[in-house]
C-alpha cells in the first residue's frame, strides 16, 4: 500500500475520523452506568452479534444472556435495549416520561427532518400530539361518523372482489385503498376511486418503501449512513418515494389553502391550516408549513400500511385454517345476518372474532422493535444511570411473543383472549400499538376497521388459495420496521 498515495491517505484520514468517532462515543457511555451488552467492536459495535434481517430476534436471544435491559452498538451509536412485558412497561408507562422522546435515526432524520408528529420532540411534539388527537377526535375517530365511513367503503371494498368473480387474485392493493380512504377522508376531506392511477401510483410508493424499510437496507443505513450516503441501493429510493408523496402532499394543501374557510374546518389539513392563521403572530409557534407535511404524511403513511398490511396477515391466516374462517362465518350469522351491515356494537357479542383479530395482531407481531424512543433525561432506570439523548429500543416482539405471557406464544391461538367460558378476555401483554404517550395515536380508528372491515368481508366471502393450503407460509417474508407477509392470491367465493 501507497501512503503517498492521495486515496489511501483519505481513507486513513476517513478511518481516523470514525475511530475518533468511536472512542468519543465510548467516554460519553462512561458518564452514565449503562447496563451490560456484548463486546462491541470500534466501528462496526455489534454488527457480527444483530442478525441485520431480523435484528428483533438477535436481540432477544441477547436478553437471555444479558438481561431485559442491556447495550448494543449500532455501528457508533449505543443503544439501550428493552425486552419483555415488565422491562417495556416499567419504562414507557411508569417512566414515560423519561423515554417519551424519539431519537432519529439516520433514515427518520433524513425523511422528517425532526419535523411533524411522528418524528418531533420537546415542546413541538408535545403540542402537535395535542393538535393531532382533539382533531382525529372532531372527525369521528372512535364515534359513529367514522364508523359510517368506514362501513361504506367496506361496500366498495366488497363490490371490487365481487368483481373478481371467483378467480384468483392479490387482495394487497384492494385492501390498500380501503384502508387508505379512511385515513385520506380525515386528513384531505376526500376518498379516492380503486382505479385512480395517481392514487394507486401513491399506495406502490407506500408499498415500495415499507419493503425498504423491512429489509436489511435499513439496518446497514441507520448503521453506517455516511457509507451508504456514498453507495448506490434501494435506501435511495426511500428518501425520492419520500419526496413524490410530499409532491403530492404539498398540491392538496394548496388546493386547501385557495378553498379555506376560517370559519369551517373540512379535515385535518384545513384544522391545522385554521391553526397556522391564529398562531401566525407567535414567533414561536409549532404550526408552521413544515409540520404540517410532515404531520399529514405520516397520518397517510400509518393510516394506510398498517391496517392493510394486518388485513392482507389475516386472510391468509384464515386461508390456512379455514376451521377458524368458519366459526367466525357461523358467528356473523348468529349476530348480523345478511341482512344489514356489522357494526362496532356487534363486537362485544361476537368473542370468537375479536379474539382471532387480537391474535393476528400478536401473532404477526408487524412492528416488531416498535420506533426508536430516547431518553428525554438522565434517568435512573433498574440500577442503571441512562443519560439524556439516548437511543432506546423497546423490542414489542419480546413481549406480543413472550414464553410467560402466553400459552403457545410461536403457534396462532385464538384461545390466547378467551377465557375457559368462551368470553373475550384482553392482556397487559397485548402491545401491538407501543405503550405510553409515544402509543399510536390511530389505535381507536384502526381497531375498529380492522373489526368492521374483516367481518364485512367474512358476511360476503369464503376466502381460500389457489394452492394447498398446507403450503401457505404465514411466517414473515421479511423483517425490519414491519413484518411483510407472503404474497398469495385469493378466491373470494360469495356466500
Amino acid at each position: 500500500m501507497n501512503l503517498g498515495d492521495p486515496g489511501t491517505t483519505l481513507l486513513f484520514a476517513f478511518l481516523s475520523i470514525l475511530l475518533a468517532v468511536w472512542f468519543w462515543k465510548s467516554k460519553e457511555r462512561q458518564k452514565g452506568r449503562l447496563p451490560p451488552g456484548p463486546p462491541a467492536l470500534p466501528i462496526l459495535g455489534n454488527l457480527f452479534q444483530v442478525n441485520i434481517k431480523a435484528p428483533h430476534k438477535s436481540l432477544i436471544k441477547l436478553s437471555e444472556q444479558y438481561g431485559p435491559v442491556f447495550t448494543v452498538w449500532l455501528g457508533t451509536c449505543p443503544a439501550v435495549v428493552l425486552c419483555g412485558f415488565e422491562t417495556i412497561k416499567e419504562a414507557l408507562i411508569e417512566h414515560g416520561h423519561d423515554f417519551d422522546s424519539r431519537f432519529l435515526l439516520p433514515v427518520l432524520q433524513k425523511m422528517s427532518g425532526g419535523y411533524g408528529i411522528l418524528a418531533s420532540n420537546g415542546e413541538r411534539w408535545k403540542q402537535l400530539r395535542r393538535f393531532s388527537l382533539s382533531t382525529l377526535r372532531n372527525f369521528g375517530m372512535g364515534k359513529k361518523g367514522i364508523e359510517e365511513r368506514i362501513q361504506g367503503e367496506a361496500q366498495f371494498l366488497v363490490a371490487a372482489f365481487r368483481n373478481k368473480k371467483g378467480n384468483p387474485f392479490n387482495p394487497d392493493f384492494l385492501l390498500r385503498c380501503a384502508a387508505s380512504n379512511i385515513i385520506c377522508s380525515i386528513v384531505f376531506g376526500d376518498r379516492f376511486e380503486y382505479e385512480d392511477r395517481e392514487f394507486l401510483s401513491l399506495l406502490e410508493l407506500i408499498a415500495e418503501n415499507g419493503r425498504i424499510l423491512s429489509s436489511p437496507w435499513l439496518q446497514m443505513y441507520n448503521n453506517f449512513p455516511k457509507i451508504m450516503d456514498l453507495l448506490p441501493g434501494p435506501h435511495k429510493k426511500i428518501l425520492q418515494n419520500v419526496a413524490d408523496l410530499s409532491n403530492f402532499l404539498n398540491k392538496s394543501i394548496k388546493s386547501h389553502k385557495e378553498s379555506l374557510q376560517q370559519d369551517f374546518a373540512r379535515d385535518y389539513i384545513d384544522s391545522f391550516l385554521i391553526k397556522i392563521e391564529e398562531e401566525k403572530h407567535k414567533p414561536d409557534s409549532e404550526f408552521t408549513d413544515n409540520n404540517l407535511l410532515m404531520s399529514a404524511l405520516s397520518l397517510f403513511l400509518a393510516g394506510t400500511e398498517t391496517t392493510s398490511t394486518t388485513l392482507q396477515w389475516t386472510l391468509q391466516i384464515l386461508a390456512k385454517y379455514p376451521q377458524i374462517q368458519e366459526r367466525i362465518h357461523q358467528e356473523i350469522e348468529e349476530v348480523i345476518g345478511s341482512s344489514r351491515c356489522p357494526t362496532i356494537e356487534d363486537r362485544a357479542k361476537m368473542p370468537y372474532t375479536d379474539a382471532v383479530i387480537h391474535e393476528v395482531q400478536r401473532y404477526i407481531d408487524l412492528v416488531p422493535m416498535d420506533l426508536p424512543h430516547m431518553t428525554s433525561n438522565d434517568v435512573e432506570f433498574r440500577g442503571y444511570l441512562i443519560p439524556k439523548g439516548m437511543l432506546v429500543l423497546p423490542v414489542l416482539s419480546s413481549v406480543l411473543k413472550g414464553t410467560s405471557q402466553w400459552e403457545v406464544p410461536e403457534s396462532f391461538h385464538p384461545n390466547h383472549f378467551l377465557d375457559e367460558n368462551g368470553c373475550f378476555k384482553n392482556s397487559e401483554s397485548f402491545m401491538p400499538f407501543s405503550a405510553g404517550k409515544r402509543k399510536c395515536l390511530g389505535e381507536s380508528l384502526a381497531r375498529m376497521e380492522l373489526f368492521l372491515f374483516l367481518t364485512t368481508m367474512l358476511q360476503n366471502f369464503v376466502f381460500n388459495t389457489d394452492i394447498d393450503r398446507k403450503d401457505i407460509n404465514i411466517s414473515s417474508l421479511s423483517s425490519g420496521l414491519l413484518h411483510i407477509p407472503h404474497v398469495y392470491k385469493f378466491c373470494a367465493i360469495s356466500r
